[in-house]
């Protein structure tokens, strides 16, 4: 994926989950999601949109005195440039890595076994 996706801040993913719930909003719509889960102050999360607008993580349509927000990306996108850079950041890029020690450390379950081997069992194996 070489597409440079925005940084995005953990409050920015707060108010980025609204916007994958429910598209395009109005700001007022979305400060009223987020007030119902956060202590947030409306100036707090307005600005939190204006860096989403600036970062183009957010796009706004105008219709008339009123604009609404929405996503320029997938929730699935996001998630991918985070775990990527996360990947790189943190284990140097290997996954491998990173899963052995995850395995290692967490306590799994039986069925969690078995999941997760028919999951490696059915990825296909790269040349």
């Amino acid at each position: 994926m070489s597409m440079m996706m925005p940084n995005i801040s953990e409050a920015e993913w707060e108010v980025m989950n609204v916007l994958w719930e429910t598209s395009p909003i109005t700001a007022n719509e979305v400060i009223a999601a987020l007030q119902e889960q956060t202590e947030w102050k409306p100036k707090t999360i307005r600005t939190l949109l204006d860096r989403l607008v600036q970062k183009k993580a957010v796009g706004v349509h105008q219709n008339q005195r009123v604009y609404t927000f929405y996503p320029l990306y997938s929730r699935e996108e996001c998630r991918r440039a985070e775990t990527e850079s996360f990947l790189k950041r943190i284990y140097g890029g290997a996954l491998k890595t990173m899963l052995v020690q995850f395995i290692q450390e967490e306590s799994l379950s039986e069925d969690d076994i078995k999941e997760l081997r028919s999951i490696l069992d059915k990825k296909p194996k790269s040349r």
